[in-house]
């Protein structure tokens, strides 16, 4: 089955059915980033929320020098929350590093915590040594999804310096922190990533010990490769 022509799927995308709409932006994954942005920019500002999410995703994904701006946009002013974290995600996607100061404002200035969420991933999926202070102010979180992705983020962006800070989840009550920290440690080689892997190893929950044993053998190849 051909995929159908940009003509189609422009047609489609000002369609009244939102099925109609949802298929043709779907579509869009045949087509190049040149040609696919402007058709994703047609319903940027759709009636619905779902379709806007997809259409923010697609920029993250078919990339042009006119998508950061754009989703910087819509981060910035975007009345609807969930909008704005699909935004914040697609700035991670992008791995452009201007996105750094752009997703720090947002966590320290947007007041919805999956807004802030996205914006601490998303600094990961960057790995800008430049997030370490506000990764590290993210552990403080009341949010425990939000702990969890400064943990991992910490880890991503491979911070040496964090490996204090985080130790202290080891014992932490929810399983999946626990798990964060263990693969946060297999990029972070020291000497007390390294003991607390091992007692992380020991964890009750099996995907702990699992994701341990794996990061100490990354580490063990890091190790080698030295």
């Amino acid at each position: 089955m051909t995929a159908p022509s940009l003509e189609i799927i422009s047609t489609q995308l000002e369609s009244p059915n939102l099925r109609d709409r949802m298929v043709a932006l779907a579509n869009l994954r045949h087509i190049s980033p040149e040609e696919a942005v402007p058709l994703i920019k047609k319903v940027l500002d759709d009636d619905s929320l779902q379709l806007r999410s997809m259409a923010i995703f697609a920029l993250g994904i078919k990339q042009t020098p006119e998508c950061y701006p754009i989703l910087v946009r819509i981060l910035e002013t975007d009345p609807d929350y969930g909008i704005r974290a699909d935004a914040a995600g697609a700035l991670g996607y992008l791995g452009d590093n201007r996105a750094v100061e752009v997703l720090s404002r947002a966590f320290y200035e947007d007041t919805d915590w999956l807004v802030r969420f996205s914006a601490a991933v998303s600094l990961g999926n960057i790995k800008d040594s430049r997030a370490y202070d506000i990764l590290i102010q993210a552990l403080d979180s009341q949010e425990v999804v939000i702990q969890q992705a400064a943990i991992s983020a910490l880890g991503e962006i491979k911070s040496i310096e964090s490996v204090d800070h985080i130790l202290r989840f080891a014992q932490a009550e929810d399983w999946l922190v626990r798990q964060r920290l263990a693969e946060a440690l297999g990029n972070l080689p020291t000497p007390k990533s390294v003991s607390a892997l091992k007692y992380l190893e020991k964890d009750s929950h099996s995907h702990v010990a699992e994701a341990a044993t794996i990061s100490l053998q990354r580490l063990e190849e890091i190790g080698n490769q030295v």
